[in-house]
């Protein structure tokens, strides 16, 4: 598969990937869901090394979430497009949403599941994950 590219909604700021991605997964912990305004958030992560910003450098802002976490947004639009974390070094996470088409992988897991809204069903055969699992242990420090 070829890189895919996606951008904000403005198109000020936009990047690609190179696959392989590391990751995709829909997110349910409280940071994202206030960061993005939904009921989840779906990632697809990469390493630093396969993502490339391709315009709008000037235009992205950060917004040091936690000690350890920053969260990318397009000054002009206001799209929330990126997360990075000492959590996860050399990774660049990416809203999923914002690449049009396929990529390399379907979202692979619901994380912090037992973080998420009472409002929010996920009958999908998606693996569901909690807060308590060792997959997301190294994560905990952001709740």
């Amino acid at each position: 598969m070829e890189r895919f590219e996606g951008q904000c909604l403005c198109g000020a700021v936009r990047f690609a990937i190179t696959p392989p991605t590391l990751f995709c997964a829909h997110c349910h912990c409280r940071f994202c869901r206030a960061a993005h305004g939904a009921g989840f958030v779906t990632w697809a992560g990469a390493h630093e090394d396969r993502f490339e910003l391709l315009a709008g450098e000037d235009l992205l802002h950060w917004y040091q979430s936690s000690p350890q976490s920053r969260r990318g947004f397009c000054s002009v639009c206001g799209s929330s497009m990126f997360y990075t974390s000492t959590l996860s070094p050399g990774e660049v996470h990416v809203a999923r949403a914002l690449i049009p088409g396929e990529i390399d992988r379907a979202p692979q897991a619901h994380v912090f599941y037992d973080h998420r809204q009472p409002w929010i069903d996920c009958p999908d055969e998606v693996p569901k994950i909690d807060s308590s699992s060792q997959i997301l242990e190294k994560y905990q420090a952001v709740e």
